[in-house]
């Protein structure tokens, strides 16, 4: 048989190992080459093929690698007075562009996924390893991940704990049979910790009843029901956004018999969903993917004996207001993942800025959780409602920023006052002591009173007639001002002060909306 009455199998053989093929004699000398597009290449013509020659000496296949293509492996088999053999290097050299590419997008993709980013190799051996914010990670490349070389050898993507970082969760996946591509999300553990932190706010109560300022008729009804409700074991504390409503729970903890117990607070709106639960029930170890070891005590665990402060309840998932009827109604609490019920004596006090009853009018929020969270209700009123407590509030408010900022002011002109009684007060207490912090960075450390001048431009724009159609003024830039204020002052209202609810309804984005209200000084 003549060599080349082997050309359409060479041909298909380059074709099908994605490479080239070749025959050469015993010696292994080429006769014919062809590329996996089936073109010969006539210029390998008579050029010796070590390993084809080793093939026709020995007579046994032999495996080895390309002289053509780095790294692309070949085979040589010997047929009477010829050597076959064929590579892999198109598909070596597919691969190799893929994982240049894949390196090049690296730090993209862990910047994209919130944490670290890998290639690894078949055997799980990391090529490259970049953090969350795009940096090679040196001391990790050249480590071996036993679950990413799992994923290799079965060829399908893993799920576990990251090795590198504790606590967060990572993915590996295939994405040939020699490489594949890995992340964890670093970032997204991270912030929900420090996020925990932020909305467990305290473990003690530090405001009593005499930190509340005023001395208007209902605030000091409502601190008079403070008194009240010292004794009772569920309190719902009813207020507009700013209106202080985590002072009153302090004062309330305080004045009760619990004040030397803990005091724990959960903003039930600023926790994600998925993880509030065990948040404030506690998980046994190993419960779910990513559980500690060792388990963990929830936000009622930690109150046991004192007081829990569940800000915003009205933000309750609802197959989570379940859970919390069962808690206040059996008085015992159940970690995930364990059988063992934890006994509990704990005073809940709920926070709401909503109507609860039109939420459970709307099956937003469950009745029966209502009435049991409902045994005293406490209104905190708006500061428009209590205006004659803006000139006390604003002297305690010097008197701090005072201390902090080191400066000496000791009153405010008429004028300045006469802008803040004027004002309706959306933001309440809160909104004050941001005008009054703004006009004492203001002033200056020689100066020993507050000027209306130093008050944010949105309340000068409005004392001076810019209030809407009957005000004097009929510059556009003006009126256009002023509709963004009232604009943005009612959205936040409707949505609670939550900006990202406020900048849907206004149809902006909300970095967009952080910009206006720092621009009017709206907070």
């Amino acid at each position: 048989m003549e060599a080349a009455q082997f050309e359409d199998a060479l041909k298909s053989i380059a074709q099908i190992c994605e490479g080239y093929s070749t025959i050469t004699d015993t010696a292994g000398i080429r006769i014919r080459t062809y590329d996996s597009s089936g073109t010969e290449l006539t210029e390998m013509r008579g050029m010796v093929y070590d390993l084809a020659r080793e093939a026709g000496e020995s007579g046994q296949i032999k495996i080895g690698f390309s002289q053509i293509a780095n790294d692309a492996q070949t085979w040589a088999i010997p047929f009477g007075d010829y050597v076959i053999a064929a590579s892999n290097t198109a598909k070596t050299a597919r691969d190799q562009a893929l994982v240049k590419s894949l390196d090049q997008a690296l730090p993209f993709i862990a910047r994209l996924v919130g944490g670290e980013a890998v290639i690894f190799d078949k055997n799980g051996l990391r090529l490259n390893t970049v953090d969350a914010g795009g940096k090679v990670i040196e001391r990790q490349i050249g480590k071996v991940s036993k679950l990413a070389r799992k994923a290799m050898e079965e060829q399908t993507p893993t799920f576990g704990e990251s090795t590198s970082v504790h606590g967060a969760m990572a993915i590996r996946i295939p994405i040939t049979k020699e490489y594949g591509l890995g992340f964890n999300n670093e970032l997204t553990v991270h912030h929900e910790k420090k996020l925990f932190e932020e909305v467990k706010k305290f473990q003690t109560a530090r405001y009593n009843l005499k930190d509340i300022v005023g001395e208007s008729e209902k605030i000091t009804y409502a601190k008079h029901l403070c008194l009240t409700a010292s004794r009772a074991s569920s309190i719902l504390l009813n207020g507009e956004t700013g209106t202080g409503k985590e002072l009153f729970a302090q004062a309330i903890h305080n004045e009760s018999d619990r004040r030397d117990k803990p005091f724990v607070a959960i903003n039930c709106g600023a926790i994600p969903a998925s993880i509030i639960e065990s948040y404030l029930f506690g998980y046994s170890g190993g419960a779910f993917t990513g559980a500690k070891k060792e388990g963990s005590s929830g936000a009622f665990e930690q109150a046991n004996t004192g007081t829990i402060f569940l800000d915003e309840i009205s933000e309750m998932p609802p197959d989570l207001q379940t859970k919390l009827l069962r808690v206040i109604q059996e008085k015992e609490v159940m970690r995930i993942g364990e059988f063992t019920p934890i006994k509990l004596d704990v005073r809940i006090i709920s926070s709401t800025h909503s109507d609860l009853l039109q939420a459970v009018k709307e099956g937003r929020f469950r009745e029966d959780l209502y009435y049991r969270i409902n045994v005293i209700e406490i209104r905190i009123p708006p500061l428009r409602e209590r205006k004659e407590d803006i000139p006390l509030l604003v002297k305690t408010f010097i008197a701090e920023f005072n201390r902090l900022l080191g400066k000496f002011v000791f009153s405010a002109e008429d004028r300045f006052y006469d802008i803040l009684m004027s004002h309706h007060w959306p933001g309440n207490v809160r909104e004050l002591k941001s005008c009054v912090e703004r006009a004492m960075n203001m002033t200056s450390v020689n100066e020993s009173q507050l000027l209306s001048s130093s008050l944010p431009p949105y309340l000068l724009n409005l004392s001076q007639g810019h209030s809407g159609p009957t005000g004097k003024s009929f510059n556009l830039k003006d009126q256009i001002q002023h509709a963004e204020i009232v604009a943005i002052k009612n959205a936040l209202h409707h949505a609670g002060g939550i900006k990202k609810e406020a900048a849907d309804l206004l149809g902006i984005s909300t970095i967009t909306l952080w910009r206006k209200i720092k621009e009017f000084g709206i907070e």
